[in-house]
């Protein structure tokens, strides 16, 4: 099986490509149009800020190519926010794969006090739903680090509740969004990373 994950200027690639070692995966990294297309997987990890982030795929043509892919495509963090539909960081109009809008996180306060933005550390997931959580107990631990979250909406595979419910996990037909780092996330995120792989 081809793996590959895209190359660009906010990827979080070498502690996913250790993630996929720890599961006896090995994946090219590449930004190569063809690669791309020929792969069996294509992973699209994310970290940094959204419209910087969109004016590089734009400006390489790797928007056009992502929306195109037909084999099964996992986002992760801000490559999961890239595939919704806008994002409220510096008002970014995103690939629209996902209709879900991206939001930033409004100060809450709990009783514990007010919440820190971003969200940085372990949460649970619940609602988990298709084969990307086979086995993954419902409201199990991964680990986030955002400022922004995808808002609720038909797509949404899992639910994470910091100061209001959001969309930890998407789905639309191949492709897949985690908000959460799975390449962090312990036993729990090589479960997620290995059902993708046989997805």
């Amino acid at each position: 099986m081809e793996l590959a994950i895209v190359k660009y200027n906010a990827g979080n690639i070498q502690s996913v490509l250790y993630a996929l070692e720890r599961i006896g995966a090995t994946a090219v990294v590449t930004d190569d149009h063809e690669q791309l297309r020929k792969a069996d997987k294509v992973i699209f990890p994310g970290v940094g800020e959204a419209s910087s982030a969109m004016r590089y795929l734009q400006q390489h043509g790797l928007d056009t190519v992502l929306k195109d892919l037909q084999q099964p495509v996992l986002g992760i963090c801000l490559g999961m926010q890239l595939m919704c539909a806008y994002s409220e960081e510096n008002n970014t109009p995103c690939l629209r794969i996902f209709e879900e809008k991206v939001k930033h996180f409004e100060s809450v306060t709990t009783a514990e006090g007010p919440l820190k933005i971003p969200q940085i550390g372990w949460n649970n997931i619940w609602s988990l739903k298709t084969d990307l959580f086979k086995g993954v107990p419902e409201n199990s631990f991964t680990y986030f680090v955002h400022g922004y979250y995808a808002a609720l909406g038909e797509h949404t595979i899992a639910t994470t509740t910091y100061g209001h419910s959001y969309s930890s996990a998407l789905h639309r037909g191949n492709f897949y969004g985690v908000q959460f780092h799975p390449e962090k996330s312990a036993a729990v995120g090589e479960t997620i990373l290995g059902n993708f792989l046989k997805l």
